[in-house]
C-alpha cells in the first residue's frame, strides 16, 4: 500500500512520515516543494529505506502531481502541505492563498480523476486533510472549547485560506463523492519545529542572549498537542475515522503564552546547571512588545469525537513534552554552536 504525504518535510508531515516507515508497511511518497521552514535533516533516518520516496514538487503544479498518482497508485493522501506562520500571513498573504487554498483545489482534483481513473480503489481510499483549529476564531475566557460543529470564524490570511481548503475538501466530498477526512489540531510542539514557532524562537533567542518579545500582555491562551500524539490521531484517523467528518484534535493542555515563556526560562536556567554552564537569569531577557495585529485570545477545542470513535487519547503530559522538547532544542543550539 502507498500514501503520499503532502508537507513532509515540514515539522508535523515528517514526524508522521519517521512513524509511518518504522510502524506501519506503507510505501510513503514525500511530496514537499522544500520552502524555508522544510526540514530535510528530519528524515535522515528514514531515507535509507525501500519505502521512502521524495518528490520535490509544489501541489499547485497540476501535471507534476497528476504524474505521482499514476506513477505511485497511492490508497492514501495526507495533505498537510500548507503555509502556516500567522504573522507571515499578515505580512504577506498570496503565499498562503496559493499553497493553501490553490494547492489544495489542485490535489482534489487529482484525487478526483484519479479515483475515476481506478474506481475499484475509492472504497478504501482515504483523503485526510489537516487542519488547524484556528478556523474556529478565538473564545472567551470562560466559553466551551470548540467542537467539529463550531461556526468557522478565521482571524488572520492564515486560517481564512485553511478555512477555504476545508470548505474545498467538503465540497469535492458532497459533490464528486471524494472520501475525505478533515483534522482540526491545537498547537503542536516537538522537536524539528521550524525556529520561527513560539518554544524553538524563545529557546534560540533566549540562549543567543537576545530579547523575548512576548506579545501584548502574553496572556493570550493555546492548547498544546505533542506532535507524536498529533501524528498517532491522524493514524487513528486513518483506520477508524468516519468518511466525510471532521475531527478535533487537541492536548487538553491550555495554556497563556506567558506561561510557556516562562517554563521555557525555568527548563533552561536548570539545563545550565545540569551542564555547568554559567547562570543565566533568562526571565530578565523578557519584553512585553506591542500586540499582533488581529490576535486571537484563546484557543481551545473539544477533542471527545476522535476520542470516542477512534480511541485516540494524548499520552504526552504538557510538563514532560516541553521539558524533553526544550532539552533537544538546547541540545541542538549547543552542538550547532561549537
Amino acid at each position: 500500500m502507498v500514501i503520499i504525504v503532502t508537507g513532509g518535510a515540514g515539522f508535523i508531515g515528517s514526524a508522521l512520515i519517521r512513524y509511518l516507515i518504522r510502524f506501519t508497511e506503507y510505501t510513503v511518497v514525500n511530496v514537499d516543494k522544500l520552502t524555508y521552514a522544510s526540514q530535510p535533516e528530519a528524515l535522515e533516518s528514514v531515507e535509507s529505506s525501500e519505502r521512502y520516496i521524495f518528490c520535490q514538487l509544489d501541489i499547485t503544479d497540476h501535471k507534476s502531481v497528476l504524474e505521482i498518482f499514476d506513477q505511485y497508485r497511492p490508497s492514501a493522501v495526507c495533505h498537510l502541505a500548507a503555509e502556516s506562520h500567522v504573522d507571515r500571513s499578515i505580512s504577506g498573504p498570496s503565499e498562503f492563498i496559493q499553497t493553501n487554498i490553490v494547492g489544495t483545489y489542485n490535489l482534489l482534483e487529482v484525487t478526483r480523476n484519479y479515483l475515476e481513473k481506478h474506481r475499484l480503489l475509492k472504497r478504501n481510499f482515504r483523503f485526510l486533510h489537516v487542519s488547524t483549529d484556528e478556523v474556529f476564531g478565538d473564545l472567551g475566557k470562560n466559553e466551551s472549547p470548540s467542537t467539529e460543529a463550531s461556526l468557522i470564524r478565521p482571524s488572520s490570511p492564515y486560517s481564512a485560506s485553511k478555512s477555504s481548503s476545508d470548505l474545498l475538501v467538503q465540497a469535492w466530498g458532497r459533490t464528486y463523492n471524494l472520501p475525505f477526512l478533515i483534522s482540526h489540531c491545537s498547537n503542536n510542539y516537538g522537536k524539528w519545529q521550524y525556529p520561527e514557532k513560539l518554544i524553538p524562537f524563545f529557546v534560540n533567542q533566549a540562549l543567543s542572549n537576545k530579547s523575548l518579545p512576548v506579545y501584548g500582555d502574553g496572556l493570550q491562551i493555546r492548547d498544546w498537542l505533542h506532535v507524536d500524539d498529533h501524528v498517532s490521531a491522524l493514524m487513528a484517523l486513518l483506520t477508524n475515522g468516519v468518511v466525510g467528518e471532521s475531527y478535533n484534535i487537541g492536548g487538553s493542555n491550555e495554556q497563556t503564552n506567558i506561561d510557556i515563556v516562562t517554563q521555557i526560562c525555568d527548563s533552561l536556567c536548570s539545563l545550565d546547571k545540569e551542564f555547568n554552564r554559567e547562570y543565566v537569569n533568562y526571565h530578565q531577557q523578557i519584553e512585553f512588545v506591542k500586540d499582533r495585529a488581529g490576535h486571537d485570545k484563546r484557543y481551545a477545542i473539544n477533542a471527545e469525537k476522535i476520542k470516542r470513535d477512534c480511541g485516540w487519547q494524548p499520552t504526552t503530559s504538557f510538563e514532560t513534552g516541553l521539558q524533553q522538547t526544550v532539552r533537544w532544542y538546547y541540545q541542538r543550539f549547543y552542538n550547532e554552536s561549537k
